[in-house]
């Protein structure tokens, strides 16, 4: 029996938000998921300031390598797929229609081509969703 969770990230770029909460769920619940994430339109790098912050979060480790797009992945093998935006739902049930019941919207805006200090606000807005994201998963296991 498998008791593994299969959760995927979906945001644009999978250069910033969706690797870094990867990253941060694989920290915090690694026991209770299987974690991966996915970018609408990926970008061929891991944002500087993302590692910077998992860095100091001594979660580095737990970062992807490399982007990689939504199309690549097996959609209806995820049990829980989040999208940051609402558009990323829309792409995701475009692929997948019969997914509907399994994608939740976080509204986490794009930090792309902001300050520092937005991309760090974007990364605590992050973590917070996912310790509360590790604390439904892990207890209802």
């Amino acid at each position: 029996m498998n008791l593994w969770l299969k959760v995927l990230f979906v945001c644009s770029g999978n250069s910033y938000r969706s690797p870094v909460a990867e990253a941060l769920l694989r920290k915090y619940a690694a026991k209770a998921v299987e974690v991966d994430s996915a970018g609408t339109s990926p970008i061929n790098y891991i944002s500087t300031h993302a590692k910077q912050f998992l860095e100091k979060e001594n979660a580095l480790q737990f970062l992807k390598k490399s982007p990689e797009g939504l199309d690549s992945k097996r959609l209806s093998d995820y049990d829980l797929i989040i999208a940051m935006e609402l558009q990323h739902k829309f792409s995701v049930l475009l692929q997948c229609p019969e997914c509907a019941d399994r994608v939740e919207v976080w509204n986490i805006d794009d930090p792309y081509d902001t300050t520092m200090e937005y991309e760090q606000q974007i990364y605590q807005q992050i973590k917070t969703k996912i310790k509360e994201l590790a604390g439904r998963l892990t207890n209802s296991r």
